[in-house]
């Protein structure tokens, strides 16, 4: 199985040509990004699934009973079966206006069994700015199932007590991005490239004219463009459009030892060496012999231990790595050895250690 997993990286990484992509898919536009929102609120009308009596939840229906001119009577602690206290989460899109809808995730933060069946009472969703930007209420729909016996047995399927409420928040505020008033306009790649970022400067320089774009380091390129949101809006779906060739990246071996996952990208050279990898089995098997005495000699029946030892090594040729050779002369070495995932990483390590693997070795 591993000669075949390794054979199609090989093929697929090998004769791949480097094609243009978007400036798009390489990154994006400091400041158009996404916010996340956080609040803390409660859900009723759970089946006998909720917090019951933690002092928290009490507080909490206070609170809620308050808004409303209700007080409850000092020194009642009354039994919230039916209530629970989650923290809802949401992402807040840039350029999101008063009146649109988010999509929220709501997670028990007490012990209740299950949030099946309940309603989020109106809750605000803060920024880190700590103001309001969205209000959120609705039933959840739940994925998971609790249920739970007489005699103590139970069985969960999923996660019961988290859910999500499909458009259940309502945006209240607009975060302002700045970018029709900034001085020039920032695009940030997603990976640090020197290279990258100056062919991108260029494709934008050929475009919009010489020296409106320029690499300010291996991230960021800044453009310049005139004020206003809508002149800035068209040079930016013009940038977004362009198409550039991304530089090659960095030769790296990525290894995870859990899984005995390996990736190998098409950058990765090898300098000469030859390589050699056996296998050392000690064998050692345990038998009981049971020694009976001559008949009238008086002697004892005794029992006897009797152990064969036996070590084994595999012997597999040594090969050797030519000068330079690319991913799929690799690939093929290691396979005619019959390397498993765990001898290729004791390969690739002794490589490296050898200075003949040209590559970072990445151990997750």
């Amino acid at each position: 199985m591993i000669r075949f997993i390794l054979a199609i990286l090989a093929a697929a990484l090998v004769v791949s040509p480097a094609s243009a992509q978007r400036v798009k898919d390489l990154g994006a536009f400091q400041g158009i990004r996404t916010n996340q929102l956080t609040g803390y609120g409660v859900v009723v009308g759970l089946p006998g699934t909720g917090d019951d009596n933690l002092e928290y939840t009490v507080q909490s229906m206070k609170g809620i009973a308050s808004r409303f001119g209700f007080t409850l009577p000092a020194g009642v602690n009354p039994g919230l079966k039916n209530v629970a206290v989650v923290m809802i989460t949401a992402e807040l899109p840039p350029f999101a206006k008063p009146g649109q809808r988010l999509d929220i995730t709501v997670s028990s933060m007490g012990k209740a069994k299950s949030l099946r069946g309940g309603t989020l009472v109106m809750t605000p969703l803060l920024g880190a700015d700590g103001q309001i930007y969205a209000m959120a209420q609705g039933n959840l729909a739940v994925g998971g199932l609790g249920a739970e016996g007489k005699d103590g047995s139970s069985v969960v399927v999923n996660i019961p007590s988290s859910g999500r409420i499909p458009e259940g928040a309502t945006v209240e505020r607009t975060v302002d991005t700045g970018f029709d008033s900034t001085p020039f306009l920032t695009f940030n790649l997603a990976r640090s490239d020197f290279t990258t970022a100056q062919r991108v400067a260029d494709v934008i320089n050929t475009r919009l004219g010489a020296g409106r774009a320029r690499a300010v380091d291996g991230v960021s390129i800044a453009v310049m463009a005139p004020p206003g949101a809508d002149v800035r809006a068209q040079i930016m779906s013009e940038i977004e459009n362009l198409p550039v060739e991304a530089a090659e990246a960095p030769a790296r071996v990525i290894v995870n030892a859990r899984t005995g996952t390996v990736v190998i990208n098409s950058a990765v050279r090898v300098s000469p060496a030859a390589v050699t990898h056996g296998k050392l089995t000690v064998r050692i098997e345990e038998q009981q012999r049971v020694s009976q005495p001559q008949p009238f000699s008086k002697g004892e029946t005794a029992v006897e231990q009797s152990s064969t030892l036996g070590v084994s090594e595999e012997k597999r040729p040594m090969f050797l790595l030519e000068p330079g050779p690319r991913l799929a002369d690799v690939v093929k070495a290691v396979n005619a050895i019959g390397a498993s995932p765990a001898d290729l990483v004791a390969i690739l390590e002794a490589l490296k250690e050898a200075g003949a693997l040209r590559a970072e070795l990445i151990i997750l």
